[in-house]
């Protein structure tokens, strides 16, 4: 479908700019997902292309770089960029956020979607470390720096700290979802109770524009655009993963479906680690 940017040179002024966003959504120094993006966004604004339709493969990511995606599309609408999201086989948490920038989404009818939610766990192994013999000792500057501990619960006072984060945390996500589809926030927390549906019952709750495929997102962000030709499609392709990437994000993925969590059908991991 994509066409050969050389054939058709001439063709500027209908020119519609392709990216992909896969996989967990971080922004660390050997997975810099979100950097890598938001650079290709900034080609994108460089480029002058009057519309962006961005295909989301992803169960979701990191609080801050998912705001820092979403922000620079923002940004990016802006400068007169028309934005449509085509959700693929996954689009959960993080990747909702995101999604949420666009000026309509699209979404196939089988796509897992939704996963609103935010979590935060740790696992305390004291125990099976007391078997073995194995004990710690810890100097700390406060006494809620270790409060995630895998060698101790979790006391009263730091669940109500951290359930203050995770309601701040939340209440944010539910205002960009509220704001966006042009719902109350009592109807968002109706359905942003950390579960996944499919595009079809995101559209019956007005998480979505339009049940369709790729092909349809790239018309509507023509019709956005005032494209009348055939619109001409440049994938505006990442760079490709070093080999250090590409094992780490492997062993990433390997990570989570040992812990038993599927990355295609529990939105992980959002927020903090979304769920």
């Amino acid at each position: 479908m994509l066409k050969n940017l050389k054939a058709k040179a001439k063709s500027k002024d209908n020119r519609i700019a392709v990216l992909r966003l896969e996989g967990i959504i971080l922004d660390s120094q050997s997975l810099p997902i979100a950097s890598k993006f938001i650079e290709q966004l900034d080609e994108v604004k460089k480029k002058k292309y009057k519309a962006l339709v961005i295909k989301l493969n992803t169960p979701g990511g990191t609080v801050g770089a998912s705001q820092e995606i979403f922000d620079k599309i923002n940004r990016l609408k802006k400068d007169g960029v028309k934005v449509v999201m085509s959700m693929g086989d996954v689009t959960a948490s993080g990747g909702v956020y995101v999604a949420m920038a666009g000026d309509k989404v699209v979404s196939n009818p089988g796509t897992i979607t939704g996963s609103i939610g935010v979590i935060i766990k740790t696992n305390v192994t004291k125990n099976l470390y007391k078997k073995i013999g194995v004990d710690q000792q810890v100097i700390k500057s406060g006494q809620h720096k270790d409060m995630l501990s895998s060698m101790r619960y979790l006391s009263m006072q730091e669940k109500k700290l951290l359930q203050s984060l995770i309601d701040s945390t939340y209440e944010q996500f539910i205002k960009i979802v509220a704001e966006a589809r042009n719902l109350e926030i009592s109807q968002v927390k109706e359905f942003a109770d950390g579960r996944i549906f499919s595009g079809e019952q995101a559209q019956k709750v007005g998480l979505i524009d339009k049940i369709g495929s790729f092909a349809d997102a790239v018309d509507i962000a023509a019709e956005l655009a005032g494209i009348e030709k055939e619109p001409v499609l440049i994938d505006v392709c990442p760079r490709k993963k070093s080999l250090l990437q590409k094992i780490i994000t492997a062993s990433v993925t390997d990570f989570f479906e040992n812990a038993g969590i599927s990355s295609m059908y529990s939105g992980i991991p959002l927020w903090l680690m979304k769920n």
